[in-house]
């Protein structure tokens, strides 16, 4: 492009773990907002802005400087004082925050002018302790009671919300000050006196506590934010995950951001010990342990980094429902979708102590389940979780099939359950060709490929554990399943797959992305394949900027919709993986690009969790969605997808192989894999594009270990079982 155009929120955010602050590019947050210092799903300071004598600063610039860290530049407007007028700009206020399990500030103000100046500089900091769902949804609902209490000599404000056995608190330190603070009307007040290129530096603490536990602030400042706890931890991860060197900027910078996104959502559980981390869905409305999300992220991230897996599978695992709990949407067997530990799951209020309402995260866990251990090669880690898979068959079978059809449907039964229960589970996602919505028990058609894929793949886990008649007994179940799910669901005049069943058990022909996962679940016949990739492709579906979720021809199409017309990065990432799958790598490179140059064009090349589907032109660039999730996991994972589709990356740790079938574009001539993570040890690959071929060596480590196999082989193997359709 001739001239950089930079997309994104008018924000800035800084997260580790559980806290979340999310300001104005300014650094403030201005009431009324749905921003602020969020822990464990509460907001801890719903208001801070800060004046010099009454009056507001001006911002200069601000940035991050790490996931977990900002600067921010402010300076001065002319305001008046005792002593006479301070001039516009004589006054630079620099504000940098360091976020671990607390907050630390910094305020540092220089006196540029040639007078001394005394002002008072005011901090005004409220707290709502509103639950996270709240303010979301922006009706706030106060339950409890908020006390405040100031001790000038530990120079130390503390907030208190208590609401039964629910307790919050913020307790906000000043430190490293030679000037006393004091506390009155609100507002946090410094009496500033600064000679002619004099400088004043403070420092303020913010501690939570839950009632039981203390989270400390970072006692470094910002200027040792390279050398914190949490920055150790961020670096510890970069020098395990898989790196890449390659001539082609747009990809290089989409992976590097990718990995510090994940990085930042690595997310601690009480489940997995004190060393294993599972990635969080999003920031800022989802940081919280997902069975989706959560599933998903860690089969994106299976080839740069495996052990997301391990923690994952032990965390949904404890959360697996063994009861019914129709509140819940909880069944026994069941993989939760999401788990919340604000005030309104506390008093139940919302069923998310875990919600179960996914249809999906039960097969996904044992796709995932099979995929670590191709990744991994590790038996221990079948037999620690076969009780968990056993239930998920069980839960596929008895609930997941809801009226014994042979389909997986979804309904909820909870007064407070989601509509939509698939990876669309927005209200209005699922439409009638006519635009109205779909009441009643959906089938979806990629949940019919989710459980086609995980009934293959326990197969090839009861064949390894020595069980030949479970897998036999599966093998015949996906048979069944794709003989009957292509006769019902495909539609020949359109040579394409209803989106879903409805609750009459009639087809959805409405023209949507989901039909892309059927391919990488293998469940389309391979003499089918080319008709559901054009389709896909048509422009109807395809903006440029990747596969949209809905055909723009559709009635409810709206490319600024969350999901009628938008595009995730991650939809297309699994979309471009199917599109490998039945060999169509040009196609699959051709998505790859779309999402990496829509990616060039967003702050720090940082994928947002979609974008507006709107049609790509030589004149216009990608629109963000209003209130998109950035950094997401999902979005950051597609960036590894996209990698695995053109390499045509293949383990298979339990023979101790690595196959690829490597397809790289012109626009991508050549790309090395650097410290690759495979069976204990180390591997780089480099792969080059040499005329129409691509070719490959290995540069570190065993070459014994490495093959080339036909990426779509899986998929002949799987329907030469059935036969032609």
């Amino acid at each position: 492009m001739d001239l950089e155009i930079t997309v994104g929120p008018e924000q800035l955010v800084v997260h580790q773990g559980h806290s979340i602050l999310l300001t104005d590019r300014d650094g403030q947050i201005p009431w009324p907002t749905d921003r602020g210092l969020y822990f464990l799903d509460t907001r801890m300071v719903s208001s801070w802005q800060i004046f010099a004598n009454g009056e507001s600063w001006d911002l200069l610039s601000s940035a991050p400087v790490a996931h977990f860290a900002a600067r921010v530049f402010l300076t001065n407007r002319k305001f008046a004082t005792e002593d006479g007028e301070i001039p516009e700009r004589c006054l630079s206020f620099e504000l940098s925050r360091t976020i671990g399990e607390g907050l630390h500030e910094d305020f540092d103000i220089t006196n540029h002018g040639a007078k001394r100046v005394r002002f008072n500089l005011e901090l005004s900091i409220r707290s709502d302790f509103a639950d996270l769902f709240e303010v979301k949804s922006g009706e706030i609902v106060r339950r409890g009671h908020i006390t405040t209490a100031w001790s000038p000599r530990a120079a130390q404000l503390r907030t208190v919300y208590r609401n039964k056995d629910f307790h919050r608190e913020v307790i906000v330190r000043v430190r490293r000050t030679d000037m006393r603070p004091v506390y009155a009307n609100g507002r946090l007040s410094f009496d500033v006196d600064l000679a002619p290129g004099a400088s004043w530096h403070s420092c303020l603490l913010y501690e939570f506590r839950d009632g039981r536990n203390r989270f400390a602030a970072p006692w470094a400042c910002v200027d040792g934010h390279s050398d914190s706890k949490t920055a150790r931890k961020a670096e510890a991860w970069r020098e395990k995950v898989m790196k890449i060197e390659t001539s082609n900027e747009e990809v290089y910078r989409f992976y590097r951001q990718a990995v510090e996104d994940v990085a930042s959502l690595r997310l601690p559980t009480s489940e997995t010990g004190p060393h294993q981390f599972v990635p969080a869905a999003g920031v800022p409305w989802f940081v919280a342990l997902f069975g989706r999300d959560t599933l998903i992220a860690s089969l994106q991230t299976a080839m740069s980094y495996p052990h997301f897996a391990r923690a994952t599978l032990t965390a949904l695992a404890h959360y697996q429902a063994t009861e019914r709990d129709d509140e819940r949407d909880a069944e026994p067997g069941k993989i939760m979708h999401e788990l919340r530990l604000g005030e309104l799951a506390h008093f139940k209020l919302i069923p998310h102590t875990p919600y179960y309402g996914t249809a999906d995260a039960t097969p996904l866990y044992l796709i995932l389940l099979h995929h670590a251990w191709l990744c991994l090669g590790d038996m221990k880690l079948l037999e620690q979780h076969m009780e968990t898979a056993e239930a998920c068959l069980a839960w596929i079978d008895d609930y997941g099939d809801r009226d014994g059809d042979g389909f997986q449907e979804y309904q909820t039964r909870s007064k407070h359950g989601y509509e939509n229960q698939s990876w669309k589970d927005a209200g209005e996602a699922i439409v009638y060709p006519d635009g109205s919505l779909v009441k009643g028990p959906k089938a979806l058609c990629e949940l019919q490929g989710y459980v086609y894929d995980a009934w293959r793949r326990m197969a090839q886990i009861f064949e390894a554990l020595g069980k030949p008649d479970r897998a036999k007994a599966l093998n015949e179940k996906a048979d069944r399943l794709y003989r009957r799910f292509n006769e019902v669901f495909w539609d020949e005049a359109s040579g394409f797959y209803a989106l879903a069943l409805d609750g009459d058990k009639k087809p959805v022909l409405s023209t949507a992305s989901n039909p892309g996962h059927l391919l990488w679940s293998g469940i389309v016949p391979p003499e089918r394949a080319e008709r559901v990739v054009r389709r896909l492709m048509a422009p109807d579906m395809w903006s440029g900027w990747g596969i949209r979720t809905l055909s723009s021809d559709h009635p409810a199409y709206n490319p600024m919709s969350y999901q009628n017309g938008s595009v995730w990065p991650h939809d297309n990432g699994l979309i471009a993986l199917g599109f490998r799958r039945y060999g169509f790598a040009v196609e699959a490179a051709r998505i790859s690009r779309d999402i990496s140059g829509a990616v060039s064009f967003f702050t720090l090349h940082q994928a947002p969790e979609l974008y507006a589907g709107i049609v790509r032109s030589p004149t216009n660039f990608p629109v963000q969605y209003l209130g998109a999730n950035a950094p997401q996991a999902w979005a950051a994972g597609s960036s590894f997808h996209l990698l695995q589709a053109m390499l045509g990356f293949q383990p298979d740790a339990p023979s101790g192989l690595i196959h690829f079938d490597p397809a790289l574009p012109d626009w991508l001539p050549d790309i090395t894999l650097i410290d690759m993570s495979f069976l204990g040890g180390s591997f780089d690959v480099r792969f080059w594009r040499d005329g129409e071929q691509t070719h490959w060596e290995v540069l570190k480590g065993d070459k014994r270990r490495f093959g080339r196999r036909p990426y779509d082989s899986q998929t002949r193997l799987h329907s030469a079982t059935v036969g032609t359709v």
